[in-house]
């Protein structure tokens, strides 16, 4: 592991908040297959299978960033445990609905209940990491790097156990395997005091949210046509290489492009980069417009596997400083809510980017459907490059702020 990253660990309390935070988020990526898997095993519909998972995410697009919110002014540990018992019961209350066979009308307040209370914990582990580099910033892009890659590995391996578990042992294992994830990590984590940032009551006077930050209404937005580029290309792969007679290997495919973006992380955040924020973000989103142009030229499912690893590596020098340019630009007292609204977005994006995928596919071919990422890469590039000004004067504002607050304290201390 490069150097930076070893230093990143070796920070006290850094591997334990790590470690719950990879179990604990390993369900993100189990939660929507594992309801499918359950609910089209009961009822033998995958409509009403996806209509139930769609209740889960509309219930934690609206939940993530109101407890996140409350984490910022309560302490995250306050929240985290009476959050988690919660989710727990309701996913538990999902699954003896389905598997007692009750109206089908009963599953879907209990999945919006779950999804309601899910925590984006990726957000919380992100507001960790600043608080205990807080006297390094520099090295938070590293940190960053270092979250993007446990994501790639949870996309990795989540899909597998769910699946495995589903089918191989019971229809509810899998989702009972995504809940005992959450609430093991989550109980770890709130347990680990020392590396939790200060609770930051509402100052007097203090109106709004986060959405009214100049910068967080514009990287959300972007954020949100990613996450349409994610789910996007999770359908076309798979429709592709089912096209192409060989399903089988749509794993692979999927795996090509999570191992591309999962590179480009690691080396992304063992350098260390001069260039503001702002312009690595709309680099990036230019770069990953253009890396999204060959998918679509490509007709060989072998090539194309080569073709999404190489798309893939755009992916992390995106995010990465878009995670960046929130923490930069996000009073600290709403930190959390500002990271999990962005986390949140790409959820959302994922839903509506695999369901346009999948319209595309049924109309026009799996081909086609490699259109749709490349769209949304572009709106999101141009979404950003619109916004660009602000970006970058919010966050020159930031700096010199930064640095008067610094001078002020070493003269205070001199």
């Amino acid at each position: 592991m490069p150097s930076p990253y070893r230093e990143l660990l070796a920070i006290p309390g850094a591997r334990l908040f790590v470690a719950a935070g990879f179990v604990g988020r390993m369900s993100i990526s189990m939660e929507g297959i594992g309801i499918v898997l359950l609910v089209s095993a009961v009822t033998g519909s995958y409509g009403i299978a996806g209509a139930v998972t769609a209740a889960l995410s509309v219930g934690y697009a609206v939940g993530a960033p109101l407890t996140a919110r409350l984490a910022d002014r309560n302490g995250q540990h306050r929240v985290l445990v009476p959050l988690v018992l919660a989710n727990s019961v309701s996913y538990a209350v999902l699954i003896v609905f389905a598997q007692a066979r009750l109206p089908v009308w009963t599953l879907f307040p209990a999945a919006a209940a779950a999804g309601l209370t899910q925590v984006s914990l990726g957000a919380w582990i992100r507001a960790r990491w600043s608080h205990v580099l807080r006297d390094t910033p520099a090295r938070l892009h590293a940190a960053f790097s270092f979250e993007s890659v446990v994501d790639e590995c949870i996309f990795v391996a989540g899909p597998l156990i769910v699946t495995v578990l589903a089918t191989g042992v019971h229809p509810a294992a899998g989702i009972g395997a995504a809940a005992t994830f959450t609430l093991a990590g989550c109980l770890a984590l709130a347990g680990q005091r020392d590396t939790e940032p200060p609770p930051r009551p509402r100052e007097p006077g203090a109106r709004g949210g986060v959405l009214g930050n100049p910068g967080v209404l514009v990287v959300t937005p972007v954020f949100l046509l990613l996450g349409m580029v994610f789910g996007a290309i999770d359908v076309s792969g798979v429709a592709f290489a089912e096209d192409r007679g060989h399903k089988a290997l749509a794993g692979a495919l999927l795996c090509c492009y999570a191992l591309g973006s999962g590179s480009a992380a690691l080396f992304y955040g063992a350098r260390h980069w001069r260039a503001p924020l702002s312009r690595r973000f709309l680099i990036g989103l230019g770069l990953l417009t253009a890396l999204f142009v060959p998918p679509v030229l490509v007709g060989n499912l072998y090539l194309m596997m080569v073709v999404v690893f190489f798309s893939g590596l755009a992916i992390s020098p995106t995010i990465i400083p878009g995670f960046g340019l929130v923490e930069r630009l996000v009073p600290p007292r709403m930190l959390t809510e500002g990271l999990a609204l962005v986390s949140t977005s790409i959820g959302i994006g994922v839903a509506l980017g695999s369901s346009l995928s999948g319209r595309v596919v049924d109309a026009q071919g799996a081909r086609a459907a490699f259109f749709v990422p490349l769209s949304c890469a572009a709106l999101a590039a141009a979404v950003g490059l619109a916004g660009a000004r602000a970006l970058r004067r919010q966050e020159l504002t930031r700096d010199v702020t930064a640095a008067k607050h610094e001078l002020s304290s070493r003269s205070i201390a001199e």
